[in-house]
């Protein structure tokens, strides 16, 4: 098995050709021939998960979010990402990542959350060219109102905590989503009908709602991590009888106290 073959299982899923311009999904560190003996899967290109990788003897490790994002301009293990990168050169291993790629096909980032709920009648918030965009719209399985609609979210994606903006009058029943940084398509949710938009990152004054919808914040972690299990299982589905593992080490880098 080598790192290319990989590579291609994970982009008939989500294709990298359709990753935004700012992203760095793909093959981040080695080769497409590199000889490949495990993959891990996880959230995050962490230290950890390269120590995990080693430890498993896996020598390629598959993420959603890209390792090297932005330009790196020393390499060193003073950071956390310089870290990573250093361990995993080390060891031979082969660093690959499905990033706005996967929050763009449907069974993505924004379709797992629209399974989490329940929604039926799912349609792409911001649709694109091939039947992919970002974001998801869709009806809650019964009308709620605004707290009732919190409390089911919140039940459903195991939250102990939720931003909302102030609640709406009336029933929610339309729902718009965006796993991850979502705040640029308030909009495209408030045309849609949606009642309640629901993703991550959402700052201070983006929570000035339009009238009639009901912003809600679950954060970028609780947003987008059943990716994970996509990912594996599209690995798993292609490759049965390989080595393939789901992290047991994925952390959410944001604590609530």
């Amino acid at each position: 098995m080598r790192a290319g073959d990989i590579a291609r299982a994970v982009e008939a899923f989500a294709p990298g050709s359709i990753q935004e311009d700012w992203d760095n999904s793909g093959l981040i560190i080695g080769s497409p021939e590199d000889e490949i003996h495990g993959v891990l899967v996880g959230f995050d290109c962490t230290p950890e998960l390269v120590e995990e990788a080693v430890e498993t003897g896996c020598n390629m490790i598959v993420t959603h979010h890209p390792l090297i994002f932005k330009g790196v301009r020393r390499l060193n293990d003073s950071d956390p990402v310089g870290e990573a990168i250093i361990w995993a050169v080390r060891n031979g291993i082969a660093v690959y990542a499905a990033h706005t790629n996967a929050d763009k096909v449907p069974e993505g980032v924004s379709g797992a959350m629209a399974l989490r709920l329940g929604l039926t009648g799912v349609e792409i918030l911001v649709p694109e060219e091939g039947g992919t965009g970002l974001g998801v719209v869709g009806l809650l399985p019964r009308p709620m109102t605004a707290m009732e609609a919190v409390r089911y979210v919140k039940e459903r994606f195991s939250l102990s905590v939720a931003r909302i903006s102030a609640p709406i009058e009336g029933e929610i029943r339309k729902v718009a989503l965006c796993g991850g940084s979502g705040a640029d398509f308030i909009g495209d949710a408030a045309r849609s009908g949606a009642q309640l938009y629901i993703s991550a990152d959402i700052s201070y004054h983006r929570f000035f709602a339009p009238k009639g919808m009901m912003i809600m914040d679950i954060g970028h972690f609780e947003s987008e991590i059943d990716i994970v299990d996509i990912l594996y299982s599209t690995i798993r589905k292609n490759f049965p009888n390989f080595a393939v593992r789901k992290s047991g080490r994925m952390m959410n880098p944001v604590h609530y106290v």
